[in-house]
């Protein structure tokens, strides 16, 4: 199901949007040897038992996929950390957390000298799906990497190509632009 890292990310980024969060939250910290994401988000939340829940690869929803039987999006994250010395951490609420809203925070970790680690992947192109998934939020993404990082708003992006309006990335000009600035970014 997740080839990369960046997939597995993804998956777990639209489970965010999914969940209604107006605000998402995405930092990626990537060192010679090892890549560490944090996704947190202002979505509907899970309580302690729906938490448990969705650890469980045998359990979904029924919502986002109706006709699928398993989730596999966080128990694949787990799998993936626990097999090659990584390290995982799920923490939600569906009531004020403090914030003034519910949400949910997912933390990873994984060590890339690990012979079965899966490779990072597409950062830029892991990015620009999420800024693109539909809808109407603001997606904060924050990438550190040796010598160089930065941060970027998808409020920001919408407003430099004159999209505000329209809320999303509408045309193909859009998402070449948003690919060629991300990957300038990366340079």
């Amino acid at each position: 199901m997740h080839y990369t890292l960046c997939d597995m990310f993804s998956d777990l980024t639209q489970n965010s949007i999914e969940a209604g969060a107006d605000t998402i939250t995405v930092d990626i910290e990537q060192t010679e040897t090892s890549v560490s994401c944090c996704i947190e988000d202002n979505g509907k939340g899970m309580s302690p038992e729906q938490l448990k829940r969705a650890t469980d690869p045998f359990y979904t929803d029924g919502i986002k996929h109706p006709h699928r039987k398993v989730g596999l999006g966080i128990p694949f994250l787990i799998q993936t950390a626990e097999e090659t010395g990584g390290t995982w951490s799920i923490t939600s609420d569906v009531t004020d957390n403090g914030k003034g809203a519910p949400g949910t925070r997912i933390s990873c970790s994984f060590d890339l000298t690990n012979i079965d680690t899966p490779p990072v992947g597409d950062v830029t192109g892991f990015f620009r799906q999420i800024l693109t998934f539909p809808g109407s939020y603001e997606m904060i993404i924050t990438r550190e990497a040796p010598g160089f990082g930065y941060t970027v708003r998808r409020s920001d992006l919408l407003e430099a190509l004159g999209l505000q309006d329209q809320g999303e990335f509408a045309d193909a000009n859009a998402l070449s632009l948003l690919g060629q600035y991300l990957e300038s970014l990366e340079d």
